[in-house]
């Protein structure tokens, strides 16, 4: 009997080896094995599908071929009974209407719902269906990201890790429909970076952005879950529909295309393809409309049976106002003739009602003016709310907007050209403000549109990741957790052990470029006056508060800090160490230069020579840095990253110094020493007692990176020598919400008569731009104080409860001269 025993021993092993195997492949229908190093599932799909769900299925297999070895193979239904990887659309795809109709898929949350898609394992295969195309195709690439492969993998050279073996063993996942319907990017200013980049590189050929660039845009929106894509526009650039390529190939990915706000129904006015005044006349609607109508009319001719978003009313050429130098009400009138026409055009090119048809209109500059001088708007047509270029948007939907059919949007800039200054080079646009301002906008129904300005796309990746994220599910952020969303996403490609220091870094990377961005760091403005054009000193102080020496110091370690985590990746040097250390030279260049003139002035002429020298460094760095990152993996990126010099910064170039020949160089120490306060008092805002529920400490913004929002807020200070004190107060730029809001603040001593700072401003006056370049507004008051009091108090409040305060200083004749005062390094 031992020898059965045995063999009986023997067949139960083999029985449980193959019982594990096969729930290890397929266990309680929820667990699939993707690939193996050796063996990779088939990808199977209706061939009468999207084009766009068969392109992203080969992507799909490629991406396992990139973390296995081995890729799936591809093909058309029907398919052979388990083990594949059954993919289609709702209603397109047999394949997954039959799984329905027989009962073995339960889509019932997903269909008829905007880019829905649900995976899940069905008779030992996974099996993806979306209720649209772009639901397929998120689907597909949300396998994609959980199996290791980034959206960035290709656009900021993310590595894949390898695996030997691929499982999906997430269950059943259903996603939900995104937050924000229209959700994309706007290729913009790309004179500097992406032009050249792709004329002379990537797309030579063609020696233009063109299909190939627009290739892999359209892959990085979709595996980023965006839907729309506003094309590069600047004349440097041939129009988007001057290679009729690219708008196929938009297509076939299923991105979506919308247009900038001077973009009328598709039609690019600052290309001369689309435009030429010698040979089209006026760009006058009043006296050319004939000739802006048909070439209105052959646009959509071509261009109407795609999928798009079409951009209502006009402006001038290109980014210029409304030609003709007629008075408001003609305006008005004018533009509501356009919108007639426009509406007329559409709805004899579209199979649709025109309320179905997607129409936004876009209040940007002067046509603000002319929405708020009584244009009447379709109900249909989407509102598209603009930033003010810097961050800050200019106002949301009032109650009864809200109440409009078509809803609203948001324009929002991460990089910009124009007045006060541009900011085209690096990306320092905080996510809490970008939080700030978006859920602002939601919350007033700006749920149909949000489109990113996004310069180049390089090196905006962080903030674009952030947008998109938010755009699908903004009720997954909150004011707390925003400012944690890109360390984690630099911990979950560079390591997570290195979560808190990625934390430490972006926070000081932000912070210090939030007073000052480094391309402002030349204390010029463009486009202005001659006592306020050309480069200059900056107004951080070597002798007060030990600003200069303290940013410096700052910006020292945190590239110390950057350049200590390279782990020699490409994809870690774009992100992390490039616009660290880039934006630390560009401090130090102007910082030193600086300190150069100082000390000529004292006649230190050693220590300015070696000033002078450091600046003479600092300016080789930036352009060592620029030529590494064009260098990266055999000049990939050759021509995209360079200092942009706009149409008239000087930002760019070496600052003055003077070498005193023969005075050798002697080093300066540049370590702060700051001294105690003397008859002022910098509040701590995170020493506050409120009894109010809106106010409230929040991390991520501001000089000292924390600002109270208020609400209501009081604060103790300690006693006085003097009867009078004057309060300076630094709150952050915001607009009123819409008219009849307010950005009032009042302020109180000792619980006296308050007094009121209303930060009125007038978009392009010298107090606005002065704010735009400081990221902050500012007001100084007085008030009589009782000074044989031991104990103060003063109290803040906000008439509506989204103003924030940055920093309060009391002063009683000891506050210095200095950009924006005494740091926190003071409360300390």
């Amino acid at each position: 009997m031992k020898p059965i025993l045995i063999n009986m021993k023997r067949i139960l092993i083999i029985i449980v080896v193959m019982f594990v195997l096969l729930m290890d492949a397929h266990a309680d229908g929820t667990r699939f094995c993707i690939s193996t190093e050796k063996k990779a599932s088939v990808i199977v799909v209706d061939k009468r599908d999207w084009t766009g769900v068969i392109r992203a299925s080969r992507d799909l297999s490629e991406d396992v071929r990139k973390v296995t070895g081995t890729p799936c193979a591809v093909a058309f239904a029907p398919a052979t009974p388990e083990g594949n990887i059954l993919v289609g659309t709702i209603g397109k795809s047999k394949l997954i209407d039959r799984l329905i109709k027989q009962k073995k898929l339960d889509v019932s949350q997903v269909k008829g719902k905007w880019e829905t898609f649900v995976i899940d394992v069905v008779e030992g295969n996974l099996v993806v269906a979306g209720s649209d195309r772009r639901g397929t195709i998120y689907g597909l690439y949300e396998i994609s990201r959980r199996i290791g492969v980034s959206p960035w993998y290709w656009w900021a050279d993310v590595s894949v890790p390898h695996k030997p073996e691929l499982y999906w063993d997430c269950g059943r996942y259903e996603s939900q429909e995104p937050t924000v319907r229209y959700r994309g990017v706007f290729i913009n200013d790309e004179d500097w970076g992406l032009k050249p980049w792709s004329s002379h590189n990537f797309e030579k050929e063609l020696g233009d952005i063109g299909p190939k660039t627009y290739a892999r845009v359209c892959e990085l929106l979709l595996r980023l879950r965006a839907n729309m894509l506003a094309p590069a526009m600047h004349s440097c650039t041939g129009a988007f529909y001057s290679h009729p390529e690219s708008k196929q190939v938009a297509d076939s990915f299923g991105i979506i295309i919308t247009t900038s706000h001077c973009e009328p129904l598709l039609l690019n006015n600052a290309a001369q393809s689309e435009w030429d005044q010698s040979r089209d006349g006026d760009w006058n609607y009043k006296t050319n409309r004939e000739t802006i109508y048909g070439k209105w009319n052959n646009r959509l001719s071509e261009a109407a049976q795609y999928e798009n978003i079409y951009t209502l009313a006009m402006r001038g050429l290109h980014d210029a106002g409304l030609r003709g130098n007629l008075p408001m009400d003609e305006r008005v009138q004018l533009i509501g003739r356009v919108f007639e026409d426009q509406r007329q055009l559409l709805t004899s090119h579209i199979k649709a009602k025109v309320e179905d048809i997607p129409q936004i209109f876009v209040p940007y500059k002067e046509t603000m003016d002319i929405y708020e001088n009584g244009l009447k708007v379709p109900d249909d047509v989407t509102l598209v709310w603009v930033d003010d270029n810097y961050g800050y948007l200019k106002r949301v939907s009032s109650p009864e907007e809200q109440r409009r059919a078509g809803g609203s949007g948001v324009y929002y800039h991460l990089s910009y050209l124009g007045a006060p200054h541009d900011y085209l080079w690096l990306n320092t646009t905080p996510p809490v403000l970008m939080y700030e301002e978006l859920k602002k906008a939601y919350d007033a129904g700006a749920d149909r549109y949000w489109l990113l300005n996004v310069g180049d796309i390089k090196p905006m990746e962080l903030g674009i990741q952030t947008f998109v994220d938010m755009a699908w599910d903004i009720h997954s952020f909150n004011i707390d957790n925003v400012n944690r969303h890109q360390p984690q996403m630099l911990a979950a490609l560079f390591g997570p052990e290195h979560e808190k220091t990625f934390q430490s870094m972006l926070d000081d990377y932000y912070r210090l470029a939030w007073s000052r961005k480094p391309e402002y760091m030349g204390w010029e403005y463009e486009w202005d006056d001659a006592a306020h054009t050309g480069l200059k000193s900056t107004e951080y102080s070597f002798q007060n508060y030990c600003d200069a020496q303290q940013r410096l110091l700052d910006y020292e370690r945190l590239s110390s800090l950057a350049q200590s985590l390279d782990d020699g990746s490409p994809a870690y040097f774009e992100m992390v160490r490039f616009p660290i250390q880039a934006a630390y030279q560009m401090n130090r260049k102007f910082l030193m230069a600086q300190l150069n003139q100082e000390l000529v002035a004292k006649g230190q002429h050693a220590q300015a020579n070696w000033a002078a020298k450091q600046m003479e460094a600092a300016f080789d760095s930036i352009n060592a840095l620029n030529t590494q990152y064009n260098n990266l993996l055999g000049g990939k990126w050759d021509g995209m990253m360079a200092v942009p010099p706009g149409f008239c910064a000087l930002y760019h170039n070496k600052p003055d110094v003077t070498y005193t020949q023969g005075a050798g160089e002697s080093p300066v120490c540049l370590l702060p020493t700051p001294e105690p306060l003397d008859k002022c008092h910098l509040v701590n805002l995170s020493d506050y007692e409120s009894k109010s529920q809106d106010a409230r400490l929040v991390k991520g913004l501001g000089y000292d990176w924390q600002v109270m929002q208020l609400g209501q807020a009081t604060y103790s200070f300690p006693e006085v020598t003097s009867d009078t004190i004057e309060v300076t107060l630094y709150i952050l730029p915001f607009w009123p919400l819409y008219t009849g809001r307010s950005n009032a603040v009042s302020i109180s001593v000792d619980g006296g008569v308050p007094q009121t700072f209303e930060n009125t401003f007038v978009e392009y006056s010298r107090s606005w731009k002065d704010q735009v370049m400081r990221n902050g507004a500012v007001c100084r008051l007085q008030f009589a104080i009782d000074k044989t009091k031991k104990q103060h108090t003063i109290s803040l409040a906000a008439k509506d409860s989204y103003q924030m305060v940055q920093r309060v200083i009391i002063d009683w004749g000891g506050l210095k001269p200095s950009y924006v005062g005494p740091s926190s390094l003071y409360n300390q």
